[in-house]
């Protein structure tokens, strides 16, 4: 206790102030402590042992700061329900199966969503089964990457985020066609030594044809096919590329797409569907059964989604500006009520610059301007639901500005309530919210807009309630 508490006197840390001598009188001595800032004490304190060690702990707290945030689901209940479809079975009869291994993955869901559709439509067009693939973020053998300093799930099957032909549903409108099999099931079949595979290479395809005429000339490839096992190489090109979906050229199969089964049939996943149904609080729906019945065509009254595209986007916008690029393919359906035409603004960059910001990253005030100029036009709207990627507290300005000027709630994707598998397809329940509200207003350069758009028409909702920022 006494060395704990006592205090030992060290010469060299100290320097005797005025000596005395025998013609001075005896004074006080004071002593006083020496500080040493010089690079050598720098040093002395930050030795290389522990720069090292400081170093080594670096990635430490970043693991634990990832893994705090939670480990990711592995779906197995999920994977365990595809598994056991009734078209998984050997003893049954087997049609020929249609793969595309060069598929879209580690991009959004909305792009491999769009993609998905039109596959599974051209395997319901030459009658063969689509082979359906997971939602794929990740090749590593990992259960899980890191996106955002965050977990995610490398895969996630498909029946997670959708339902219906192209994740191996039934076809009511088409009881007669091959249904979809995942691509576990395909390789049981088509992956041994003795099976008959053929490949099939997009190298000649007419990728800048109308996709009617796309459509057809696959579908005479696939015609005389006779071996069970069909793959398509798309090394040399993708099937369907994004030039294709950001492109009027899409439209041209709109009216056999949109009566396919692909989409009378098409449902989001009941995982979606309970994450709906789950926040009826905030959404107000006049009845619950607005909310349960997925293929209901009634709206959510009053509700106007709109799609508040941030993140990236502060850099891809200025972008589209410089390519001169218009909005996506459906989102040019002649029927829509809301135009994009940059022609205007060809040799003035500033301005043209301008026009795309104003459409594609719309300040705070000019979101609240669409809105109210919107509810003029749908005078029976009163609330506002925000499928955004920003982040809560930078929505606070615009739920107040909204209340100001007359709107009764905002609501966003942050106040939806989810629990851990549905936060990772938290985009496929904002999409279902969006589909059933009474307005859509998307983002015309967005895929995630425009299959919500998709979606909205092909369940015989007006044109006019999809409108545009």
């Amino acid at each position: 206790m006494r060395s704990a508490f006592s205090w030992t006197f060290r010469p060299e840390e100290y320097i005797l102030l005025g000596a005395t001598s025998p013609s001075i009188p005896p004074r006080t001595t004071k002593y006083r402590r020496q500080h040493s800032c010089s690079w050598r004490s720098f040093i002395r304190v930050f030795t290389l042992r522990k720069v090292l060690v400081s170093v080594t702990l670096v990635p430490v707290f970043l693991f634990l700061a990832i893994v705090c945030q939670g480990i990711p689901p592995n779906y197995d209940d999920i994977r365990s329900f595809e598994h056991h479809l009734p078209q998984h079975s050997l003893s049954r009869h087997q049609p020929q199966y249609l793969r595309f291994p060069g598929h879209l993955w580690g991009f959004g869901f909305n792009n491999v969503l769009q993609e998905a559709i039109l596959m599974s439509y051209l395997a319901y067009a030459t009658n063969v089964s689509f082979v359906f693939e997971d939602y794929t973020w990740s090749h590593l053998p990992l259960p899980w990457t890191i996106y955002d300093f965050a977990l995610r799930p490398a895969r996630i099957p498909l029946n997670a985020l959708i339902s219906g032909p192209t994740a191996g549903g039934p076809m009511p409108s088409a009881p007669n066609a091959p249904r979809a099999v995942n691509a576990e099931f395909y390789t049981q079949v088509c992956g041994g030594p003795d099976s008959q595979k053929r490949v099939i290479s997009s190298l000649t395809a007419p990728n800048d044809a109308d996709g009617d005429v796309m459509i057809d000339w696959w579908v005479d490839q696939l015609a005389s096919v006779q071996e069970p096992c069909i793959e398509i190489d798309s090394s040399a090109h993708d099937v369907f590329d994004r030039h294709f979906f950001g492109n009027p050229r899409i439209l041209s199969v709109w009216e056999s797409l949109t009566k396919s089964p692909m989409l009378t049939d098409f449902a989001w996943s009941p995982l979606v569907q309970a994450a709906v149904s789950r926040n009826f609080a905030l959404l107000q729906p006049e009845s619950a059964k607005d909310l349960y019945d997925a293929h209901s065509r009634k709206s959510l009254a009053g509700l106007v989604a709109v799609h508040l595209r941030r993140g990236d986007y502060k850099r891809h916008c200025p972008n589209l500006a410089k390519w001169g690029a218009d909005y996506m393919g459906i989102n040019q359906h002649p029927s829509l009520p809301d135009r994009f035409d940059r022609s205007p603004y060809v040799n003035d960059t500033d301005a043209r610059l301008s026009y795309y910001l104003d459409h594609c990253w719309p300040s705070m005030e000019q979101v609240v301007e669409r809105l109210r100029n919107i509810r003029k036009e749908h005078p029976g709207l009163k609330r506002v639901y925000v499928l955004s990627n920003e982040w809560a507290w930078s929505l606070d300005d615009l739920k107040n500005a909204l209340e100001e000027d007359g709107w009764d709630d905002l609501v966003s994707s942050t106040d939806v309530v989810l629990d851990s598998e549905q936060k990772h397809v938290a985009m496929a329940i904002d999409m279902a919210i969006a589909e059933k509200a009474e307005v859509f207003i998307g983002n015309g350069f967005s895929s995630l807009s425009s299959n919500v758009v998709m979606l909205r028409m092909a369940k015989g909702m007006e044109a006019e309630s999809n409108r545009f920022l």
